[in-house]
């Protein structure tokens, strides 16, 4: 199926999105029905850099703090845009073995990826500045946002570093995921929130404009 069959399948079927922004406003609707009475205790928390538009209409729309969750996807050596697994602030990893055995990715190799992802992921705290401002989240409801779910890796990682930082309950929140993601990401988060499930090629298939997301973007969003 090429991406107008796909597009003109999921406009007939699904639900879709104009931008990141329509998403997130779509999506606080549906992370207000599942959170109910908690409300007054949530923090809204970004996977930078496509889930920080998305993010900050939930965060709107629920009168929350809006904050980031550091998150790098860890690639395949020589397929580097498929998800073998992601690392998260604090420590938070998560690692596919059985995608690594089937693509002989030898733990040197992936110790590679890791450090150069390390370093992106510390340079993003640097050039955000979002951590210092974070409130604990002890006690607190953590609503982890993308603009989307792919093979899931790094919402792993993000609500891992989630729990880390001390959240009670952990929402993982997402406008659009594939039919099989509650399985997978099962015991990851406690709540799964999403607004269209289906299965296509790539996340931007949902969006009619899903366009890049630059760090000047995130910076300005934070500060609004």
């Amino acid at each position: 199926m090429d991406q107008q069959q796909t597009r003109s399948s999921l406009a007939a079927g699904y639900i879709r999105f104009t931008d990141r922004r329509d998403a997130g406003r779509q999506l606080a609707v549906a992370v207000r029905d599942a959170i109910r009475e908690r409300e007054n205790e949530v923090v809204v928390l970004a996977m930078p850099r496509g889930g920080v538009p998305v993010a900050a209409e939930v965060a709107t729309a629920l009168r929350a703090p809006l904050h980031l969750v550091m998150v790098r996807k860890l690639g395949v050596p020589d397929q580097p845009e498929l998800a073998l697994g992601a690392i998260g602030e604090g420590g938070a990893r998560y690692v596919d073995g059985g995608l690594a055995r089937r693509f002989g990715v030898t733990p040197a190799a992936l110790a590679v990826v890791e450090q150069r992802e390390r370093l992106e992921l510390e340079r993003r705290e640097r050039r955000y500045g979002d951590s210092a401002r974070r409130p604990s989240l002890k006690g607190k409801v953590a609503v982890v946002v993308d603009d989307g779910i792919a093979t899931g890796a790094t919402a792993r990682a993000a609500c891992r570093a989630a729990r880390g930082l001390g959240a009670s309950t952990v929402v993982l929140a997402v406008p659009a995921a594939p039919s099989n993601w509650r399985q997978s990401l099962v015991g990851e988060a406690d709540v799964l929130v999403a607004v269209g499930e289906a299965d296509v090629p790539a996340v931007g298939f949902w969006y009619d404009d899903f366009g890049q997301v630059s760090d000047d973007d995130v910076v300005r969003l934070l500060g609004a």
